[in-house]
C-alpha cells in the first residue's frame, strides 16, 4: 500500500513536533517522492528512510505516542529508546551510517548491513527531510548561476551543458540549466528515469537515440533557446564518444551514484557479477567517464565534479589524471558558505500549496533587495512540480534565516497559513558536514577531512531546540568520506516554537561563518566581525 503524509490541522501525535516527524517521515516514502518506496529507499541509490518495515512501523507507533517531554533515539533507521528529556530537547534523535574509522569502508559496511545492524542514510533520506528534486534543484541553479558568471557574462544562453544522472539528486539538473538560460544534454541508463523527470518538468524531452539528441541540443544552443534533452544510454560510452565526435560542448558535470560503486551500471552486463567484480567494472568504467571529462577540458570546456566521489573512483580504477577538474564547492560556492549562506528548506503540513504561496511572497517581502532571490522564486513557483507535501527552498545566510523561520511561526499563529510549516536544510551545508570530496574539499587551511564541525553542529543544534537532530556518515559521497549533521525546526505557531526556531536558525548558520574563519578566509572573518560573531581566538 502506498504511504502519503496525512494532510490538514488534525494530528494524532500528541504535539506538532511529533507529528511533523511523522508527517515528514511519510512523506519521505510517497511514490511520488521516493525512488524506490517499497523497498525503503527514497534517493542516492540505497538511502532509506528506514532499516527495515518492522523498525518504520515502530518509528510511526513510537511518534504517536511521544510526550512532549520525551525523545525518540534512532540508530540507522531502527528506533532503540525513548526517554525523558524537556520540552526545549529535540523529540528525535537520529544517527545514521556511523563506523569507526579503520572500519568505514564500503565492503564492511554492506556486511553489517546484511546483518542488519545499521542503513545507509543518505543525507536527507534518513533524517525525514527529502522533498523530492527540487530539495537540490536550488543548490544546482546556484552553481551553474556561478557557472555562468564565471565564464559566461551571466548566462549559459547559447551554451551547452552535457551531465548524467537523472535520479533523484541528478534529476535537478537540467532544470537548472534552463533556469539559467543554457541547454542541458543529459544522459542516464534508466530510460524510466528519464521519462519521470518529464512527468515532473524537470525535464523538456527524451531523445530517441544519441543522434537525434545530439541535433536537437546543437540546434537549439544556435537559437539560444533554454531546453533539456534527456537521451538514454552508459555515460561512460557516451561521454568518449560526444568526445571523439567533437561536438561543442562548453559545460560538463555528473551527478551518477558514482558513491557506491554498487550503484553505478558499468559498461557491459553486470548481471550475475559479484560485489567485487563489479566494484571492479565499475570502477573501470568511471575511469573511461572521468577521462572523457578531462578530455573536454582539455578542448575547453567548463568542467567541474558535482560532488559524487566520480574523480576517487575513477582514480580507483586506474586513471591517473581524475582530480585534473575541481569539485563545485571550491570552484563556484564556498564564497557563500564564508556568509553562512546555504539550503533553507520548508515543507507545508497542511498539504495546500496556497501556503507555500504565502510563504513565498513572506520570504519575497523580508528580503526586497535581494534580486537573485527575487528571481528563484518567481522562477520556482512558475516551474517547480512539487512531490509528496507542497515545499520550497531557497538558500539564505546568517541573518536571515532565523528572520524566515519567525515570521513563518507567525504566520501560523495568525492564520495567515493554514497549518504548521516544518524547517530544515540539507545536510549540504555551511557548517554541517566534513566531506573532504565536496563541501570541505581544498580548505585554505587544509583542514578537509577534519570532522569536529559537524559533530559541534550536532550538538549546539540540539541544545538549541531544534525539533530533531541527525547526524549521518558517508552521504553524498559514500561510506568513508563524510561527516554531516542536519536539523529540523517546526512552525507551529506557539511563542515556545518561535524561541526555538530563533536560536536554531541563528546558530545553524553560525556554525558555517565560524568554521569559515577558522579556516582562515578573510570574507568569513568579515562577516562574523559586522554581525557580531564572537569569535573567542579574534580577541586573543
Amino acid at each position: 500500500m502506498a504511504i502519503r503524509a496525512p494532510r490538514g490541522t488534525t494530528r494524532t501525535a500528541k504535539g506538532w513536533p511529533q507529528e511533523a516527524a511523522l508527517r515528514m517521515l511519510m512523506n519521505n516514502l510517497d511514490p511520488d517522492v521516493a525512488e524506490r518506496p517499497d523497498d525503503l529507499v527514497v534517493y542516492g541509490g540505497t538511502g532509506r528512510a528506514a532499516r527495515d518495515w518492522p523498525s518504520y512501523h515502530a518509528i510511526v507507533r513510537e511518534l504517536g505516542d511521544l510526550a512532549d517531554d520525551e525523545t525518540l533515539l534512532v540508530q540507522s533507521g531502527r528506533p532503540v529508546g525513548v526517554f525523558r528529556t524537556h520540552e526545549w530537547a529535540p523529540r528525535v534523535l537520529l544517527a545514521n551510517s556511523n563506523l569507526v574509522g579503520d572500519w568505514a569502508t564500503w565492503p564492511e559496511f554492506r556486511r553489517l548491513e546484511n546483518l542488519g545492524l545499521t542503513m545507509y542514510g543518505q543525507m536527507t533520506a534518513g533524517s525525514w527531510i527529502y522533498i523530492g528534486t527540487q530539495g537540490i534543484l536550488q543548490g544546482t541553479y546556484e552553481t551553474f548561476a556561478a557557472v555562468a558568471a564565471k565564464r559566461f557574462g551571466g548566462s549559459l544562453a547559447g551554451t551547452l551543458t552535457l551531465t548524467a544522472g537523472c535520479g533523484g539528486m541528478g534529476g535537478a539538473q537540467p532544470l537548472a540549466v534552463t533556469m539559467n538560460g543554457g541547454v542541458c544534454l543529459i544522459v542516464d541508463v534508466d530510460p524510466a528515469r528519464l521519462r519521470r523527470r518529464v512527468q515532473t518538468r524537470y525535464l523538456d524531452q527524451v531523445a530517441s537515440g544519441l543522434d537525434e539528441a545530439v541535433t536537437l541540443a546543437l540546434a537549439a544552443k544556435k537559437e539560444r533557446r533554454a531546453v533539456s534533452i534527456g537521451v538514454a544510454g552508459n555515460a561512460a560510452a557516451v561521454f568518449p564518444e560526444l568526445l571523439r565526435r567533437g561536438v561543442e560542448i562548453d559545460v560538463v558535470t555528473d551527478q551518477t551514484s558514482a558513491h557506491d560503486p554498487l550503484s553505478y551500471v558499468p559498461l557491459g552486463d553486470p548481471a550475475g557479477l559479484s560485489p567485487e567484480e563489479h566494484t571492479e567494472r565499475a570502477r573501470a568504467s568511471m575511469a573511461a567517464h572521468v577521462a572523457a571529462m578531462v578530455g573536454f577540458q582539455d578542448a575547453g570546456a567548463e568542467v567541474f565534479d558535482y560532488g559524487n566521489s566520480i574523480r576517487g573512483e575513477a582514480q580507483l580504477g586506474g586513471y591517473e589524471r581524475a582530480f585534473d577538474f575541481p569539485g563545485f564547492v571550491p570552484a563556484y560556492i564556498r564564497p557563500l558558505f564564508c556568509e553562512g549562506k546555504g539550503p533553507f528548506r520548508w515543507a507545508a503540513l497542511s498539504g495546500d500549496p496556497a501556503d507555500i504561496a504565502a510563504t513565498d511572497r513572506a520570504v519575497l517581502d523580508l528580503f526586497p533587495e535581494n534580486e537573485s532571490l527575487a528571481r528563484w522564486i518567481a522562477l520556482a513557483g512558475e516551474r517547480v512540480a512539487f512531490q509528496g507535501l507542497p515545499a520550497r527552498i531557497c538558500w539564505l545566510g546568517y541573518g536571515e534565516r532565523d528572520r524566515a523561520g519567525v515570521r513563518f511561526n507567525e504566520m501560523v499563529a495568525s492564520g495567515e497559513v493554514s497549518a504548521p510549516i516544518v524547517i530544515g536544510r540539507d545536510h549540504l551545508d555551511c557548517g554541517s558536514v566534513a566531506s573532504p570530496y565536496r563541501e570541505t574539499e581544498a580548505m585554505r587551511d587544509g583542514s578537509d577531512a577534519i570532522a569536529d564541525w559537524p559533530l559541534l553542529n550536532a550538538l549546539l543544534n540540539t541544545a538549541s531546540g531544534a525539533s530533531w537532530v541527525s547526524l549521518h556518515h558517508g552521504g553524498g559521497v559514500g561510506i568513508g568520506r563524510s561527516l554531516h549533521a542536519g536539523q529540523v525546526c517546526v512552525a507551529d505557531g506557539t511563542a515556545l516554537a518561535g524561541e526555538k526556531i530563533r536560536r536554531v536558525l541563528t546558530n545553524d548558520p553560525g556554525m558555517g561563518v565560524i568554521r569559515h574563519v577558522d579556516a582562515g578566509y578573510p570574507e568569513a572573518a568579515s562577516v562574523a566581525a559586522e554581525r557580531g560573531i564572537k569569535i573567542p581566538m579574534a580577541a586573543s
